[in-house]
């Protein structure tokens, strides 16, 4: 164990039971492995190298499998734990952003050296998102219990934080103008928007309580929005005029769009149907595999999204049920382990699809091909 040391490749392959398309399992050892969010490739932009977390040493730490897929699995980072959900690789295929506390560094994936970016001390990040440049990184951020967007370059200049004055999830640059963020508040309403100068602060959806928004996106370069009103429909928004428009009336899940926002890959809960490959322009739904995955959270069992009045009830005892943020909840038992939930994302090819599984007991990271 130990930054550099190289294992044997884990590799099993088998043929989906329902689609019969190939499926690889990347990964066999008796500990916790995963992909890197589905907001993010778990592949390097060559495709010659798959990264995923694992706890197998003992912390959460990043590895490799290169060449992919029957390739060594090499351990990339060593020390204090990382952020499990945070990696996420630079479109110059050698450098792996990722958070420590409220801190972000960067692995070189040649010499394996780790760099501090940015150290705000005492508090908590997200998962760092870069903008289609490669220069700039936005990450949700937590500390002296007020919450918010810290935004900078990826050189360590420029770094500053955008209060909000709820919990902030997912903060994304706008594919076709970095100047641009959206970012979801918790509880409901979740869609925002602001300027990476913080000044432009609105809100771009004001839905109701009974619209369970979630895992929203922008679909592909096409700078509009996609999301999900779970469990019940897949919709896009326009970034101008924010006009919704349903794509189908499907309970996607996890959602990530193609490059060109032509289709948008899914997981599905509740129930849980496969990962699917939906049209962006009719709809139609094309199964990639079953994922088998247990998809913990009791609050997935539900449609009803938190309000902050739920908040409020909850603190006074007043609640006769569990809100349904994850966030402000802070626990697994109500939010449900992430690596117990598939995260589907393309290959950089888009012809594959990675995903995680709890299906033989302990997560495993897995790649299944997309049916022609």
């Amino acid at each position: 164990m130990g930054k550099g040391t190289q294992s044997p490749s884990e590799l099993l392959r088998h043929n989906d039971r329902v689609t019969g398309v190939e499926v690889l399992q990347m990964t066999a050892a008796a500990a916790i492995s995963h992909a890197t969010y589905f907001l993010q490739s778990s592949f390097t932009p060559d495709g010659r190298a798959l990264l995923f977390i694992s706890n197998r040493t003992g912390s959460w730490q990043l590895f490799g499998i290169t060449p992919f897929p029957d390739g060594p699995i090499r351990q990339l980072t060593a020390g204090a734990a990382i952020h499990p959900f945070s990696p996420a690789i630079h479109g110059d295929g050698r450098r792996v952003f990722f958070v420590r506390g409220a801190s972000i560094w960067h692995l070189d994936l040649h010499s394996l050296a780790e760099t501090c970016v940015v150290d705000f001390g005492d508090g908590s990040m997200g998962e760092p998102s870069l903008d289609a440049s490669g220069e700039w990184i936005a990450a949700a951020i937590k500390r002296d219990g007020r919450s918010g967007i810290a935004v900078g370059r990826a050189d360590g200049r420029d770094w500053h934080v955008i209060p909000f004055p709820r919990t902030v999830i997912h903060p994304q640059f706008h594919p076709l103008d970095a100047g641009w963020l959206e970012f979801a508040g918790d509880p409901a309403p979740r869609m925002h928007r602001v300027h990476r100068d913080g000044t432009g602060l609105e809100c771009l959806y004001e839905h109701s309580n009974d619209e369970f928004v979630v895992h929203e996106t922008f679909l592909g370069h096409t700078g509009n929005l996609v999301y999900t009103v779970w469990p019940r429909a897949l919709r896009t928004m326009d970034w101008r005029t924010r006009e919704h428009r349903a794509i189908c009336e499907f309970n996607a899940w996890h959602i990530t769009p193609n490059r060109d926002g032509s289709k948008v890959l899914c997981d599905t809960n509740h129930p849980d149907s496969g990962i699917f490959l939906i049209d962006v322009a009719t709809g139609e739904r094309t199964r990639v595999c079953v994922s088998e995955a247990s998809g913990g959270g009791s609050q997935w069992t539900t449609s009803r999204y938190a309000l902050a009045a739920d908040f409020a009830a909850a603190r006074s005892g007043a609640a006769t049920e569990k809100p349904l943020s994850w966030m402000e909840a802070g626990t697994d038992t109500v939010y449900g382990p992430q690596w117990t939930h598939p995260h589907p994302s393309f290959s950089p090819d888009e012809r594959s699809v990675v995903f995680a599984s709890d299906r033989t007991g302990t997560t495993q990271v897995y790649v299944a091909a997309i049916p022609d």
